[in-house]
């Protein structure tokens, strides 16, 4: 165990302010955690949080500033899956519940798909 070199502590120094835990992927794991949480339209700074990727690179990956035609890919990539995810539970309901659903997960997706 380490300990603090100026107080003796034995306590694990604490993660940056909003981080929960350290983050164990690599880069590539992380662009691909991030592409799938934002096509689930979770917040950036949740993301930082749950994952504990570094909220400079999450949002530098949702800007466009990095791995810029990849990064759109993997989030059309997985927002189809969502979707797929999301009509096929549908599915469950019956009648005009399952169509109304249905109706109301097919304008989501577009309303993805054109931002």
């Amino acid at each position: 165990m380490k300990t603090n070199q100026t107080t003796g502590d034995s306590r694990t120094p604490s993660l940056p302010y909003g981080y929960s835990r350290e983050c164990i992927h690599d880069r590539e794991g992380q662009i691909h955690i991030v592409a799938e949480f934002h096509a689930h339209r979770i917040q950036p700074a949740r993301i930082a949080y749950r994952v504990g990727i570094d909220i400079a690179f999450i949002e530098e990956l949702i800007a466009g500033e990095a791995e810029i035609g990849r990064f759109d890919r993997l989030v059309t990539h997985y927002r189809k899956k969502r979707f797929a995810s999301r009509m096929k539970d549908s599915k469950a309901k019956k009648g005009g519940v399952q169509y109304e659903l249905q109706q109301k997960i097919s304008r989501e997706f577009e309303q993805e798909v054109d931002l």
